[in-house]
């Protein structure tokens, strides 16, 4: 909530700027309009300026010696007992406007016996004049800066109420997220784990009945293998990021990266010769420099990776040849997969159909990049470019 420029005119900070613009229109008040006459007139007139100027400070204090100024100018007959009480009026509406309690009754009080003793000549006759002044000069500035005051309060009040509410519902959005994180492990532990769990024990099981086998073609062997390091592997990542989305801030490094730092180039190499086991001939140039970034940007560099030697293998067509590039640029780095497939099944971009590739564009525009894909002259082409600052980069040991 914006504090309105009124609110800040009366904002105890500025009340030294207040003072200074109070002291500068009676400043000119007695140089165009009153003119005092007579040295005596100037004194006076001096000094409730500097009182005026000292109450930027000293509200109560300048209120009391206003007040005492007010009965001398009235007694010696000055002409600028009009702007002395003036002067003690404002005053008394700073000091209301400031603090409450007993030293805004107590110059209250010393300003109202001021005017008092100034029309005692008239007592009793014109009691209710004297009353009706003293109201005016004391009443009427008291009444305007309580409620300048009370209305500061309230506003501030109010701006403390709207932060509170932000941040409670700040904590609720949290634990609201933490809540469906945890479903999610949950759903993720006891359904999709299970059944992996599941697929790695039986391909086990195969693999050792096919083995005690002596007429067993070995591509089959090969293909359980494959099968069960693959299962493997993906049971164990389901098992990090279930531990993620459970204590996202209590997880180790290589559970909340899934991946070590330093170690993408053998992790992208994992992921080509991965993709050579499924039938796709796979050529591959990495920079090696990748080992030096970060965790996150480390880990969207391998699943794009893996996504797009994934979608070459499924739609490339037999024989199809894929090649990786990436590159360690001064501010990016550049990851480009292309085939040379058929691709009768790409998928249309974007693809409402799939998910594959809305993952990719979607973890691409969090790091703050760009991803392109579609069909290149011959086959598919995805390139995509992720910023690499300062901090994104590990330094060289």
């Amino acid at each position: 909530m914006n504090r309105s420029w009124i609110e800040l005119a009366f904002d105890s900070r500025y009340a030294v700027i207040r003072a200074f613009a109070l002291a500068g229109a009676l400043i000119g008040d007695l140089l165009l309009l009153q003119r005092p006459s007579g040295a005596q007139d100037w004194s006076l007139a001096a000094a409730g300026v500097v009182l005026c100027l000292a109450a930027g400070k000293w509200a109560f204090g300048a209120l009391l010696a206003q007040s005492v100024l007010l009965v001398v100018a009235h007694t010696l007959g000055a002409s600028t007992v009009s702007a002395v009480k003036v002067l003690a009026a404002v005053t008394l509406f700073e000091l209301a406007v400031r603090q409450p309690g007993r030293r805004l009754a107590a110059g209250t009080t010393a300003l109202a016996v001021a005017v008092a003793v100034n029309r005692l000549d008239d007592l009793p006759g014109e009691l209710l004049e004297v009353l009706y002044k003293m109201g005016v000069v004391a009443g009427l500035p008291l009444l305007l800066g309580a409620y300048v005051r009370v209305t500061r309060d309230a506003a501030a009040h109010a701006r403390q109420h709207a932060e509170q509410q932000r941040l409670r519902a700040g904590q609720q959005l949290l634990a609201a997220r933490a809540a469906e994180r945890t479903t999610i492990a949950r759903e993720l532990h006891d359904l999709v784990a299970h059944h992996v769990s599941s697929m790695v024990l039986r391909v086990g099981v195969a693999r050792h009945v096919v083995a005690a086998t002596s007429t067993t073609d070995p591509r089959i062997t090969e293909v359980l293998d494959d099968l069960h390091s693959s299962a493997g592997a993906a049971l164990t990542d389901l098992r990090r990021l279930v531990a993620v989305l459970r204590t996202p801030d209590g997880a180790g490094p290589d559970t909340g990266s899934l991946i070590v730092p330093g170690a993408l180039p053998a992790a992208l190499e994992s992921v080509v010769e991965h993709s050579r086991q499924s039938g796709l001939t796979v050529s591959a140039s990495v920079d090696p420099r990748v080992a030096r970034l970060d965790a996150v940007c480390g880990l969207a560099v391998l699943r794009l990776a893996q996504e797009g030697l994934a979608n070459a293998a499924k739609h490339g067509g037999p024989g199809a040849h894929a090649e990786l590039t990436v590159r360690l640029a001064d501010d990016a780095v550049q990851v480009t997969i292309r085939d040379d497939g058929a691709g009768r099944t790409r998928p249309p971009v974007p693809g409402p159909s799939g998910h594959g590739l809305i993952g990719m564009r979607e973890r691409v525009d969090l790091l703050g990049g760009r991803l392109d894909a579609g069909p290149a002259a011959r086959g598919w082409r995805l390139t995509a470019e992720l910023p690499v600052t300062a901090t994104g980069v590990e330094p060289l040991l």
